[in-house]
């Protein structure tokens, strides 16, 4: 006896969704990125010397912030943020320079201050959620992370 098996028609799926700057393939190795000195080499965009016959081209993280399309947002508020405002940046900028020298494409786009609130851009989902984690172990607080469209952005809120 042969069994029949019938496809629901109703069921919903789940659409692919399109990352610019997540190429398909692999990059040529090795690649050089004119513009911040990252190479492609072994599969990752890594910090080594690049050889003569190196490729050239942007690498993600230069075409995010020459596009200005952040992948991640951090806003930090608060009173006790205004009062330690120097602090939290050192400690921001040092989170970034840990990442960044094991993660290139890991980088702070910008920060901008405002009267009562800073907002600091990534180039990626995980050094944003690595600054947040890292305020909330250091100085307590609020933390809410919050990913939007399929994972590729984040937004993180810091108050305290």
């Amino acid at each position: 006896m042969r069994k029949v098996f019938f496809s629901r028609k109703d069921r919903l799926l789940k659409e692919r969704r399109h990352d610019t700057y997540q190429m398909s393939g692999k990059w040529p190795e090795p690649t050089l990125c004119p513009k911040c000195g990252a190479v492609f080499s072994g599969g990752r965009w890594t910090w080594l010397e690049a050889p003569q016959n190196a490729n050239s081209t942007l690498c993600p993280a230069c075409r995010r912030i020459g596009d200005k399309y952040p992948a991640g947002y951090v806003e930090l508020k608060g009173p006790f943020f205004l009062a330690h405002r120097d602090e939290i940046t050192n400690l921001i900028r040092n989170i970034e320079n840990a990442e960044k020298a094991e993660r290139p494409l890991e980088r702070i786009m910008a920060m901008k201050r405002r009267r009562d609130t800073t907002l600091v851009t990534t180039t990626g989902i995980h050094i944003a959620r690595r600054i947040g984690e890292a305020l909330s172990r250091s100085y307590k607080g609020n933390l809410s992370v919050q990913y939007a469209d399929g994972d590729r952005i984040v937004r993180v809120y810091w108050q305290r």
